[in-house]
């Protein structure tokens, strides 16, 4: 039986990518800052195989604790940098986790001797720091691709600037090591909807939709989107643990890039969909999820089917 680390693998994303390595009889390492919040974690305990899951301490700040936790994974995927939005200290809560993390992460990487397949989860943010605002310059009707060219904002919000030169730390870690006998391969979802596995309230992802749902605007960021009728890109949560599970599982994919991506609609339609109302306008494709469907085999659920089921509870 292999295994497989998940780090940040009880959070948003990270419970759905524990779902498929259990699902495929891994056996799974989750990592819990504090493993004395049980809260955080439980719902995996529900999960299918779930004798198969081990729940271990770790921090990406502590390279200590990190080791222990490779120690013995064939696979890792790292999906446990913070999402937030509403910060106080960005130094701390955002940049030194995500960075700082980032290159822990990649250190041990080399000492390790099991480790063969690693998953690098970054961010849409980390090739546009100004999403889901297009890049300046650029055609109204740009295609994104993974051909483009990383774009720096640094007046973006800290969360996609600490995405930013996160990712500029793996790509020059696999241009200085082009010949690894560990596969490399970092995946950039877009703004990720759907359902939750667990009832935590600490969900970003979770949060944006219930404001959308609901027309709320806490903050003046939230209220820039309604005024704007702002475009997202849209991908399902179970869709991007798919992508991640078979970037993971494929092998011979060292260097690859991946947007996670479908459907692109204004803040207007995404409050119409997660209201069961009939959108007003078409969708779009702003960023291009098509090397994932080519090279990773994936298919892609629509907006719809994942505002129906976060609405629904699924």
């Amino acid at each position: 039986m292999k295994t497989a680390g998940i780090i940040g693998g009880s959070g948003y994303i990270g419970s759905y990518v524990t779902k498929r390595f259990l699902e495929e009889n891994y056996s799974v390492k989750v990592t819990a800052r504090d493993i004395s919040k049980k809260k955080k974690y439980e719902h995996l305990k529900q999960l299918q195989s779930a004798e198969n899951l081990a729940v271990v301490q770790a921090d990406v700040t502590d390279i200590d604790s990190l080791r222990a936790f490779m120690d013995g994974c064939d696979i890792v995927v790292h999906t446990g940098t913070p999402f937030q939005l509403d910060v106080k200290d960005p130094i701390k809560e955002l940049f030194e986790p995500t960075i700082k993390g980032t290159e822990n992460f990649l250190a041990l990487i080399q000492e390790s001797g099991t480790v063969k397949q690693v998953v690098v989860v970054a961010s849409v943010a980390a090739f546009n720091t100004g999403y889901p605002l297009p890049v300046e310059g650029l055609p109204a009707d740009h295609l994104y691709t993974e051909s483009d060219e990383p774009h720096l904002n640094e007046e973006g919000h800290p969360y996609c600037q600490a995405k930013y030169y996160a990712d500029q730390v793996v790509r020059k870690f696999v241009v200085d090591h082009p010949q690894s006998d560990i596969d490399i391969v970092s995946v950039y979802p877009t703004g990720v909807m759907g359902p939750a596995l667990s009832q935590r309230d600490d969900s970003t992802s979770m949060g944006l939709q219930y404001l959308f749902k609901n027309k709320i605007a806490p903050n003046p960021f939230m209220q820039m989107l309604y005024d704007s009728d702002m475009e997202f890109a849209i991908v399902d949560v179970r869709d991007v643990a798919e992508g991640i599970f078979r970037a993971a599982t494929k092998g011979g994919l060292h260097g690859r890039q991946y947007y996670l991506s479908n459907e692109s609609w204004k803040v207007s339609d995404i409050s119409r969909m997660l209201n069961s109302a009939p959108v007003q306008e078409k969708c779009r494709f702003v960023y291009s999820g098509k090397r994932a469907e080519q090279e990773l085999g994936i298919t892609y659920k629509t907006a719809a089917a994942s505002f129906n089921d976060y609405a629904a509870g699924i």
